[in-house]
């Protein structure tokens, strides 16, 4: 494909050093986009529920699921289409979606969506909720292998790497962080063929680890304001969403990485800790609550980390790291969870709202990021399936 597209040049480092002098606290706030109803919302009364979604693992039933979805997430979203994490998420679970699900539908949305942009991440330089899209990118650049479709992101994350790295400050100190950043620089580095990015992610990956994983329970705290908080029955707070994040982040970056990278071993056994972890604490309804470790202090499910749960188990299956006899009761009971609660337009409830930590929510409360992880979910249980 030729390029079409005239990438504009940025001052990366100017960027990158005007982005230093914000105030920490700063950092993080929500964006304008983010606080629109194109995001999500919780409708004052709930629509009624599906009732053509069988829950039986074949591959008609997990299309048919994927494209209710999908095609209600794009008729409401595409008109408020941003740069920021939240769509990102959602680009990515249309891009995951396979042909036979009229993948290419969503995926021509997605070029456009790129073309509005410019190719261009969000203004945050050293932030990596707006890095998050660069993935999508990279993903169109090996379905089209133009250039001018990576090198606006490329230019990004350059200027990232050649920022001062300080181990008191982590570049990534929320774990959310892992699902934005390290999948793209992961993927960068294959469709360079330059290392730099790879090995750039590794170090940051394990500085984040380092700070936020607990060896004890194998599970991340969603930042270090975390780590003495606890739920009503004593137990640490691990959010749901927040471990969906990574754990979902581990399968997207062990698949860009080559089987001989050096550290490749260790993702592999904390992605094997994870799993056995939440497999334990999986709902009756099969699915997670916002909270992980007090189940009962929660009524409602949250849908956006139970389906990157989804995503994480059955990728793991799909790639013969995860025992299938074991594992893939988990992820039939789950999928049935996550269809109960779809509606009969397409929507998809029980998503936590923006936010930093488990909260309460509405039974038909939907946002773009939550099916996003459905849509990644149906991608690997539909190639789980018969």
């Amino acid at each position: 494909m030729n390029s079409k597209f005239t990438c504009r040049r940025l001052s990366w480092i100017g960027l990158a050093a005007a982005i230093l002098l914000i105030p920490h606290g700063l950092v993080g706030q929500l964006q304008p986009s983010e606080q629109t109803a194109w995001v999500g919302d919780t409708p004052a009364t709930a629509p009624p529920l599906a009732t053509d979604l069988p829950p039986e693992l074949t591959r008609k039933n997990v299309r048919h699921a994927m494209e209710k979805v999908a095609d209600w997430q794009l008729a409401k979203a595409e008109p408020g289409f941003s740069q920021d994490w939240t769509f990102a998420a959602l680009y990515t679970g249309f891009m995951a979606v396979p042909k036979a699900a009229n993948g290419n539908k969503y995926q021509q949305a997605m070029l456009q969506m790129a073309q509005k942009f410019n190719w261009q991440l969000g203004p945050r330089v050293a932030h990596a909720d707006d890095e998050a899209i660069g993935r999508t990118y990279l993903d169109l650049y090996f379905r089209y292998h133009d250039r001018a479709m990576m090198t606006p992101t490329q230019q990004g994350m350059d200027a990232v790497i050649a920022l001062p790295d300080d181990r008191e400050k982590p570049l990534w100190w929320w774990c959310d962080a892992l699902f934005m950043a390290p999948p793209v620089l992961a993927k960068l580095s294959r469709a360079t063929g330059d290392r730099k990015y790879l090995d750039f992610m590794d170090r940051e990956w394990w500085i984040t680890s380092g700070l936020l994983y607990s060896p004890s329970n194998h599970l991340f705290f969603r930042d270090r304001s975390f780590l003495d908080k606890h739920e009503a029955n004593g137990g640490s707070l691990f959010w749901s969403r927040g471990n969906g994040w990574v754990f979902a982040a581990l399968a997207r970056v062990l698949t860009e990485m080559p089987q001989d990278y050096p550290s490749r071993a260790k993702y592999i056994a904390q992605y094997k800790e994870m799993a056995e972890e939440l497999a334990g604490l999986q709902g009756a309804d099969g699915l997670w609550r916002p909270g992980l470790l007090d189940a009962a202090a929660y009524p409602l499910p949250e849908n956006s980390g139970s389906a990157f749960f989804v995503y994480g188990f059955a990728w793991g299956i799909n790639n013969s790291i995860l025992d299938r006899a074991k594992y893939q009761p988990v992820v039939q009971k789950a999928w049935a969870g996550l269809l109960s609660h779809i509606y009969q337009d397409g929507r998809l409830g029980c998503i936590q709202p923006i936010g930093g930590s488990p909260s309460g929510f509405g039974a038909a409360s939907s946002y773009v990021f939550g099916s996003g992880a459905f849509l990644l979910a149906g991608s690997e249980v539909y190639r789980l399936a018969h």
